[in-house]
């Protein structure tokens, strides 16, 4: 099987569970929602505590406070409702009978808030500090930036199944998250990069098609809505490859940390997809 083949399995085997068990797509959702609380809660008192001048708007101490705090308490919105969803669909992905619920996904992210919250302060701060390099380094700063990126999301990737799932610190976490990946699939991402690229075409897609209708059928009024429709098209896909980014994850966990190929999984070749070459 070659690798855009398995690529295409993972999206079928994810998009089963999905399928399956549809109340997984709303913990997405309810990130979006919350983030957007946090947004206009965090958001509007640093505008208003930032001083206008002439020529532009010069930030207040205050207005740096709030904006970390935003920074910090949105990377734990998206960290909290991802695990939620890892936990609900590690629930669906057993075959046990168990049957996923979204209130259950809530409860037990909650219990876990502690490391959750130190795992959003961990990876917010990497951020900032790649963002730093960037922004004094230039182009150098880029692709250095860049490859930490690129080898920091690698190597944690599975920090938020080992958090929720065996219930272990931020340290702990990311250590386990680094011996699952050397063990199980070394530098082959072929599972994210294919969901990816599949959320890309169908946002493409998406893009194409409204926007190429409303320019065909002319008008002001129609671009308007063929915009509308395509932004809407945007945050569904979004919400779609969270939801079977998540399942994935969760799979590849287990197949990483017991060796057993779940659920809809099961005729992937999962030693071959995720060798180290």
């Amino acid at each position: 099987m070659g690798r855009l083949a398995r690529a295409c399995a993972l999206f079928v085997a994810s998009f089963r569970v999905l399928r399956a068990h549809k109340g997984l797509a709303w913990f997405p959702v309810l990130a979006g929602i919350a983030g957007l609380l946090v947004a206009a809660a965090f958001l509007t008192p640093a505008f208003f505590t930032a001083h206008v001048q002439t020529g532009g708007v010069r930030p207040s101490v205050g207005t740096y406070v709030l904006l970390g705090a935003f920074y910090l308490v949105s990377a734990f919105v998206t960290i909290f409702f991802n695990a939620a969803l890892i936990s609900q669909a590690d629930v669906a992905l057993r075959g046990d009978g168990g049957v996923p619920g979204v209130g259950a996904g809530l409860a037990a992210a909650s219990r876990r808030w502690p490391a959750l919250l130190g795992w959003a302060g961990l990876s917010a701060t990497v951020s900032l500090v790649m963002r730093t390099l960037e922004e004094r380094l230039g182009f150098l700063g880029s692709i250095v930036s860049g490859l930490i990126g690129l080898a920091w999301r690698l190597t944690t990737f599975l920090v938020l199944p080992v958090v929720m799932l065996e219930g272990t610190g931020v340290r702990d976490s990311v250590k386990r998250s680094v011996e699952l990946f050397r063990r199980a699939w070394g530098e082959n991402v072929a599972g994210t990069a294919g969901l990816g690229l599949i959320g890309f075409l169908l946002t493409l897609t998406g893009y194409v098609v409204f926007l190429g209708a409303g320019f065909l059928l002319g008008g002001t009024a129609t671009v308007f809505v063929a915009v509308g429709l395509a932004i809407v098209w945007t945050l569904l896909v979004a919400v779609f490859t969270t939801t079977l980014s998540g399942i994935y994850q969760t799979a590849l966990y287990r197949y990483a940390a017991d060796g057993v190929v779940p659920g809809e999984f099961a005729s992937i070749d999962f030693s071959e997809a995720f060798r180290t070459r």
